[in-house]
C-alpha cells in the first residue's frame, strides 16, 4: 500500500522535529566534553544547520533510491 501525501508530510515533519531536538540535546551533552562552551542560542543555531544538512541528505538519498527502484522496474 502506498503512503498518502499527508502521511508523508507528517513523517517528514516528525523526522525534522525529532532530529532537531536530538541534535540540541547531543550538543548540550557532548560539547562540554571537548571544552566547547556555548549558550542556548548557539546550540539552537548549530542545530538548525545540522537539520538543514540532514534534510538535503535525506532528500537526495530518497531520490537516489527512487531512481534505482525505477531502473530495476524497467
Amino acid at each position: 500500500m502506498k503512503q498518502s501525501r499527508i502521511m508523508s508530510l507528517v513523517e517528514a515533519a516528525t523526522n525534522v522535529v525529532v532530529g532537531y531536538v536530538l541534535a540540541i540535546a547531543t550538543q548540550i551533552v557532548v560539547f562540554p566534553w571537548f571544552g566547547i562552551e556555548t549558550g542556548l542560542a548557539e546550540h539552537l543555531t548549530i542545530g538548525l544547520a545540522f537539520v538543514g544538512v540532514s534534510l538535503v541528505r535525506g532528500y537526495l538519498l530518497r531520490r537516489l533510491f527512487e531512481a534505482i527502484r525505477m531502473r530495476s522496474a524497467e
